[in-house]
């Protein structure tokens, strides 16, 4: 197994480098620049530029350089020094901004996952071994609208009915007497509060379609002749289940663990913004509208290698889940 991963880890290099180049020429594709936003802003104050100062601006901000110069300086200095280059927008480095807004980003993420598993096993499962049961109908309506009502909308609902049923203000981390307070357990249980509405918001969605994908493969199992020799054995119901059944339905959602990480961190990139969480959300957004490439450039290839490092995680695990798959 350790030689397994480390020719995947082998494999993600090129990967990533590919990943690293269609990042920052997605980032270039846009019209314009930085310096053409920054120029309409400082000329509604300023007056028009003259050609000098344009001139000044444009080698201040490098980007006068050639484009190929530009990404292999950016990319040489990730590699080296982990310096992900400048905000222009923000006028400080960017990694000081994703050490500041990544680590929420990855809690609420983790969460969100554990949040989605949680509920979507179980409610799989029974909804397939009570199949065409009322507990089956409103669990599959559910999914639907989880499925279906956009996150911002969802997160709007949620806040307005924590708010008249709770007297809860949700929006952001903590509640404005807890702002600047030192922790205390008061405080902890505010944060609690607080993030358990982004972590609905986001799971909403995944949670409903692993809900349906896993009902299916738990009803495609079910009638299987290994489970009806495994009864008439006299296992107990629970044993089929849970033991057998489970085991081979869960491998698909395994599987999208690859994909499932970065669209959690896309999901938080709207909630974020709802919810006004200082997170990496608001700031990708930020970064894509005022086309500040190095910020924005660092965040989608960020998002892009979760891609790759889920995708491996979801193999290892399936390798561990299923004796049939090997590592050669």
């Amino acid at each position: 197994m350790t030689a397994y991963i480390i020719r995947r880890l082998i494999y993600m290099i090129p990967t990533v480098f590919v990943i690293s180049v269609i990042s920052f020429l997605i980032i270039q594709a846009p019209p314009g620049d930085f310096l053409t936003v920054y120029m309409a802003e400082l000329q509604e104050t300023l007056g028009p530029l003259s050609l000098e100062e344009l001139e000044f601006l444009r080698h201040q901000y490098g980007l006068d350089q050639p484009m190929w110069e530009q990404y292999f300086r950016w990319i040489w200095n990730i590699i080296t020094e982990g310096d992900f280059g400048p905000s222009l927008a923000q006028e400080r480095p960017v990694r000081e901004i994703l050490i500041e807004r990544i680590p929420l980003t990855i809690g609420i993420t983790f969460l969100t996952l554990a949040f989605t598993w949680i509920v979507a096993i179980p409610l799989g499962v029974y909804s397939a071994v009570k199949q065409y049961s009322m507990f089956d109908y409103s669990f599959t309506f559910a999914a639907f609208l989880g499925r279906s009502i956009p996150e911002f909308m969802l997160a709007l609902v949620l806040m307005y009915m924590a708010y008249s049923f709770f007297g809860w203000s949700l929006g952001g981390l903590y509640s404005p007497e807890y702002q600047f307070a030192p922790w205390s357990w008061g405080k902890v249980v505010d944060l609690a509060k607080h993030l358990l509405l982004p972590v609905i918001v986001i799971g909403a969605s995944g949670t409903a379609f692993m809900v349906r994908v896993l009902r299916g493969m738990v009803l495609d199992e079910l009638g299987k002749l290994y489970v009806q020799t495994a009864r008439a054995k006299g296992l107990a119901e629970r044993v089929v289940i849970w033991k057998h059944v489970f085991r081979i339905s869960f491998l698909p959602i395994v599987s999208t663990v690859g994909w499932l990480l970065p669209q959690l961190v896309s999901g938080e990139i709207i909630a974020s913004i709802v919810l006004n969480l200082p997170t990496t959300g608001s700031a990708m957004f930020n970064a894509l509208r005022d086309q500040d490439m190095y910020l924005a450039g660092s965040f989608v290839l960020i998002l892009s290698m979760l891609t790759v490092i889920g995708t491996l995680v979801s193999d290892i695990l399936l390798a561990v889940i299923d004796p049939r798959i090997r590592y050669d």
